[in-house]
């Protein structure tokens, strides 16, 4: 760019600049930005539109088109050429704006005799705000030089717009961060809470956008890359160097600090008149532009690496560290994109909920969550960018909704809910030691699932009988690399211990899918899910899985011990994971250790083939557990991270409790002890259906044991059954509806 350009620009930003300096209400401001963008451009329009809701454009400000318009014209996203640069979040420029595909006349301004236009995107870190748009009467396209000094300045009034420099009457001209907003995600982990938002990362707020000094401002951005190279070369001599994976990222990390293209780039935008601050947040946004295009994963990752230094290199540059001073709110609730389970882990049981811009209903965060008896919701798209520390709050985890500063009848009518909900706790809490004791006399019992020693005191609170399932990966999970084989032992010890002689079922390492170690190398597969994962991982690496192995028979000290595999399909997996533990039981024979008094040795049921299993697997098996997250998505055929299709599929289908039957068949005849274990085992109504099946073990998170336990103790199960065949004959697809109408009739409805 030649010199005198570079002088345009500068000059164009010190003017916005003192133009925002002067005193003055919202409107004025942009009434003068409009104008003086005009001039400085030379051209005959400058008008600047601005976001009223998540889908309504308003124009807010004009120079050139009729003054009556503004405030009165309003476009959808994706309406028009300015709707298009909104929706793509790309700049549109043409000499012949009515001949464009999309274009739309919009009378009540006057613009039908423009030709030339210009439109960029109003847009802060992925935040899109508005669009700021140049016309002219001349047939002409704007030069890069043209489209890139738009694209600044639409910059500095997306800073200036989030420091509310802009505040006026309507809702366009509203403040930012002060309205209520529905976030509608999906549910990760059940239950309610109201408090206040804690972000995990604080946002950097640029207070400094435009700079007079470009020479001191590249020093400040070159001093700053050389404190964050520096970090980055710090964290790779710290990392265990057979820590393959780590290296690697901090490796892609090393390439972008050092990435010559990427300083070019920031330099380039500081000659042209923003701050070292402005420039790397230019560049952030984008990244943050792109990521959203760009469909390879791989891809993705490097640009979220990317992503991240930039945010890093911000901080420096602002000193606005992690760290802001701020205190932890009461009831906090934790916002961010996206968490590790040890980050979360660190947080405890502090914290009244979680809500994640990304993460899944099998994510890590989702089991922590889980362990902690918090609500958690995913999905929640752009809340961090809407929210603001000490923010009010309310999570509904069962319906997947958070309201952010929520007006006072939501936050009643939510505190009723909450209220209601405490009541019913108290009911259940003088059900705790009473049995699950049908009005038919069958007795089922209720187990209580767990990952960690936090989950163990629930085990007196609620009720449970023991616990169904014991989720070891979540030791291996938040470490950087494999536990020792000592600690594990301790680990399972003390679960032991808290159990109190109550039986416990370890279900060992089920990593893969969605749960990958740091420190194990990702498996690049199409889909993961019904991929190389849980007992396949540990019977063709079975160094870990022996590890594990010993660990739990030392663990015991003579005391009872039940083993599970996870994710077996066939007999053969089965048979050969049994092995491996009776040979580390003759190992430990051995060498003289105190081996446990009883060994129960079980399989997950997870895949519709090991339904269909030879006899002599029933026969051989100790005891197996119905994993119905995994078997109802194989079953029907439908991911269940896969918000399009996994609410389509019901648990009450009469093809899949038909098929929970025939299990149940098998397992009677061979005198093998049955249980459910996930999700609906917890939910009352199909918790009824699976024990009317026959079903007479569930295992559940320790919240739902209550609620099961009172409706359980109000039904006959041999009147349900009769109610499921009678749909199941009928004809009906899910005996969903005829419980249900038949519960309003003989039991309260939980």
């Amino acid at each position: 760019m030649a010199d005198g350009t570079e002088s345009d620009s500068r000059r164009l930003l010190r003017r916005l600049r003192d133009s925002l300096a002067e005193p003055g209400k919202g409107q004025e401001r942009l009434d003068r930005i409009t104008h003086l963008i005009a001039d400085s451009m030379r051209c005959e329009v400058c008008s600047i539109y601005l976001f009223r809701d998540d889908d309504t454009l308003e124009l807010c400000a004009t120079e050139g088109l009729k003054a009556e318009s503004v405030h009165q014209t309003r476009l959808r996203m994706g309406e028009g050429l300015v709707g298009r640069v909104a929706k793509s979040g790309q700049p549109v420029n043409t000499g012949n704006a009515p001949a464009e595909r999309g274009f739309r006349y919009m009378p009540e301004t006057g613009e039908e005799i423009y030709s030339a236009f210009l439109g960029v995107p109003i847009q802060r870190l992925g935040e899109k705000l508005g669009v700021m748009v140049v016309q002219s009467k001349t047939a002409r396209q704007y030069s890069e030089d043209e489209v890139y000094a738009l694209e600044v300045v639409a910059m500095v009034v997306a800073e200036m717009t989030e420091l509310g420099a802009f505040i006026g009457e309507g809702e366009a001209l509203s403040a930012l961060h002060t309205h209520p907003v529905m976030f509608r995600g999906a549910t990760g982990q059940e239950g309610a809470a109201e408090g206040r938002v804690w972000l995990h990362e604080p946002r950097v707020v640029v207070t400094n956008p435009v700079a007079d000094d470009p020479q001191a401002e590249c020093i400040r951005l070159r001093a700053a890359l050389d404190e964050l190279r520096l970090s980055v070369d710090t964290l790779l001599t710290e990392t265990d160097p057979g820590d393959g994976e780590q290296q690697q990222v901090l490796e892609a990390y090393r390439m972008f600090a050092n990435s010559r293209g990427w300083l070019k780039r920031m330099e380039e935008d500081i000659h042209r008149g923003l701050s070292a601050e402005a420039a790397v947040e230019k560049e952030q946004s984008a990244t943050r532009a792109r990521l959203d295009q760009v469909p390879d994963p791989y891809m993705r990752e490097r640009l979220h690496d990317l992503d991240d230094l930039a945010n890093r290199l911000l901080r420096i540059l602002t000193g606005q560290g992690y760290e802001t001073g701020a205190a932890m709110p009461e009831n906090p609730v934790l916002l961010a994109r996206n968490i590790g389970p040890g980050e979360l882990l660190e947080y405890g049981r502090k914290l009244k909920g979680v809500v994640l811009e990304e993460g899944s209903v099998g994510s890590h965060a989702a089991v922590v969550a889980r362990a902690l008896a918090i609500p958690l919701v995913i999905h929640a798209e752009r809340i961090t960018t809407e929210a603001l520390n000490g923010d009010h709050i309310l999570v509904d985890g069962d319906q997947g909704i958070v309201h952010l500063r929520p007006d006072e009848n939501v936050a009643a009518a939510f505190r009723d809910k909450i209220a209601m909900q405490a009541k019913a706790m108290e009911r259940y809490a003088g059900l705790r030691l009473l049995p699950a004791l049908t009005l038919c006399g069958t007795t089922v019992g209720l187990h209580m699932n767990a990952g960690l020693m936090a989950d163990l005191p629930s085990l007196e609170g609620s009720g449970a009988e023991g616990v169904g399932l014991f989720r070891t990966e979540l030791q291996f999970l938040i470490r950087n690399q494999v536990p020792k084989r000592g600690e594990l032992a301790a680990l399972y010890s003390r679960v032991l211990d808290a159990a109190r002689g109550r039986r416990v079922a370890f279900r060992t390492l089920d990593i893969g899918s969605d749960k990958v170690l740091p420190y194990m190398k990702p498996q690049d597969e199409p889909n993961p899910a019904m991929g190389w994962r849980a007992i396949r991982v540990g019977l063709e690496k079975p160094g870990v899985l022996r590890m594990q192995l010993q660990a739990l028979l030392r663990a015991a000290k003579g005391r009872p011990l039940t083993v599970m595999f996870p994710f077996v399909a066939q007999f053969e997996e089965f048979l050969e994971a049994r092995d491996h533990l009776l040979h580390e039981i003759d190992r430990e024979g051995a060498l003289g250790r105190t081996l446990p008094e009883k060994i129960e040795i079980g399989a997950m049921l997870e895949t519709p083939s090991l339904a269909f299993a030879p006899k002599a697997f029933f026969e051989l098996t100790d005891f197996i557990s119905i994993g119905g997250n995994d078997l109802k998505q194989f079953f029907f055929a439908a991911d269940r991270e896969n918000e399009r299709v996994r609410r389509r599929y019901d648990t009450l289908n009469v093809s899949f409790l038909t098929f929970i039957a025939q299990i149940v068949g098998r397992c009677e005849e061979s005198g093998t002890s049955l249980s459910f274990c996930g999700e609906d085992a917890g939910r009352p109504v199909e918790a009824l259906c699976l024990a009317a099946m026959g079903l007479r073990n569930l295992s559940m998170r320790p919240a739902s044991i209550g609620p099961v336990k009172a409706l359980l103790r109000r039904v006959d199960l041999r009147e349900a059954r009769a109610v499921i065949d009678a749909a199941a004959a009928s004809g009906a697809h899910s005996v969903r509806p005829a419980i249900m109408e038949w519960l309003s009739r003989h039991a309260e409805v939980v």
